[in-house]
């Protein structure tokens, strides 16, 4: 296996300590002796030469196996057992004590040997070649993490200064013909600046200060994330079950997340369809999930493992193209909160995105711990789960009755 694009100062082998060249420990010392007592053995005891003949071989085999040796120290010692065993073996066969087909085990017990040396060091080589490889994927990934970083930071200054002038150039040109073609250049470039900010998102999502956590009470927020959205697309806003549940999260990080969640629900449905909010704790208490389901057009079965990859776009009702990154960012904000995200969805019955977060703080430990709407370094009152079935008709912006 060849691999030419081989990072700056990273050479071959990566893990020369595992070779040994020319060092000797105790363990070779040990082993010469051990050897020379053998080769002893054979000559003294001619009849039980069998035994101290392979002890040699054995005593060999276990020592390269702790000491790999490059190849050309274990050739040189290779060539001296040979040479020793077979002189030992060939006195007995001159003597009368053995027959000289004894004499066949040197080379066989050679190219057994050797063969256990090729595999040792292409399995070395092997794994060196592996680390090697991810030493570069692990550079490639920090190059990259911080080529998105830097862009989007580099961008972002130029995009909303572009993105003020021509807004005020759409306010100048409102009713002329041209009106129409700056507010392509608005939309295009609101795009870009949303583009950037769930870019470097991403980017940093990997990093250890990626989160600034809070206890935080999920049904409370949900429910402002749902007055937020109410007047913004003329859905059927309904919500369904909000259990009260307090986490450990990163509020500004996780409204981004479910603002990029309901922003595909706008996109996927037509107006007047089902767009649907709840917040569910699991029986064990040790989960949330956070739940946004629409009736709109769903998502085909072939799509749905690779919706949460960047850049994946897919057809909208509204007509509008969305980033790519939208569900990208809501894959790096669950898991960056040791959470997940699923999808549930079939075309034309709709979609059911739900983001799990860990519950880290049970209700009846940090009750005292949550700020609620408002409220500074207050506790809410926990207030009982909302029933599902309440519903808001298009364009209604209140909720007293919540």
């Amino acid at each position: 296996m060849r691999w030419p694009h081989r990072p700056p100062g990273l050479r071959w082998p990566l893990h020369r300590p595992r070779f040994h060249h020319g060092r000797v420990a105790w363990v070779d010392v040990a082993w010469a002796v051990f050897s020379v007592a053998n080769l002893a053995a054979i000559l003294i005891f001619r009849d039980w030469e069998t035994v101290p003949f392979h002890f040699i071989w054995i005593s060999l085999t276990l020592l390269y196996g702790f000491r790999v040796w490059a190849t050309r120290p274990t050739a040189w010692v290779l060539a001296v057992v040979m040479i020793t065993t077979g002189a030992a073996i060939g006195w007995d066969v001159f003597h009368g004590a053995q027959s000289v087909d004894e004499l066949n085990e040197v080379p066989l017990m050679a190219a057994m040997f050797w063969m256990m040396v090729w595999h040792a060091q292409r399995r070395l080589a092997a794994d060196n070649e592996r680390e090697l490889v991810s030493a570069e994927n692990a550079r490639l990934l920090t190059i990259q993490r911080r080529f998105l970083q830097d862009a989007s930071h580099q961008l972002r200054t130029p995009i909303t200064i572009a993105l003020g002038h021509a807004e005020l150039l759409a306010g100048d040109l409102a009713g002329r013909p041209e009106a129409r073609d700056i507010e392509v250049v608005v939309g295009e470039l609101t795009r870009l600046r949303r583009l950037g900010e769930r870019l470097l998102m991403i980017a940093a999502s990997e990093d250890p200060d990626f989160l600034r956590p809070e206890p935080m009470a999920l049904d409370r927020f949900t429910l402002e994330s749902f007055r937020k959205w109410l007047p913004t697309a003329a859905r059927r806003w309904t919500l369904g079950r909000l259990d009260p549940v307090l986490i450990t999260a990163d509020r500004e990080r996780l409204g981004l997340a479910l603002d990029a969640l309901l922003e595909n629900a706008v996109r996927h449905t037509a107006a007047g369809e089902e767009i649907q909010l709840s917040v569910l704790r699991d029986q064990d208490g040790r989960a949330a999930r956070m739940i946004v389901a629409d009736r709109g057009e769903g998502i085909a079965p072939a799509e749905l493992d690779r919706i949460f990859d960047r850049f994946r776009t897919g057809s909208a009702l509204s007509g509008t193209r969305g980033t790519g990154l939208g569900l990208a960012l809501v894959r790096a904000v669950a898991r960056a909160h040791g959470g997940e995200v699923r999808v549930r969805s079939a075309p034309g019955e709709g979609s059911e995105f739900e983001l799990v977060l860990p519950v880290r703080l049970p209700a009846g430990e940090a009750s005292g711990a949550v700020k609620g709407d408002g409220e500074a370094g207050g506790a809410p009152e926990a207030r009982p789960a909302l029933q599902a079935g309440g519903v808001l008709a298009p364009g209604r912006t209140t909720v007293e009755e919540l």
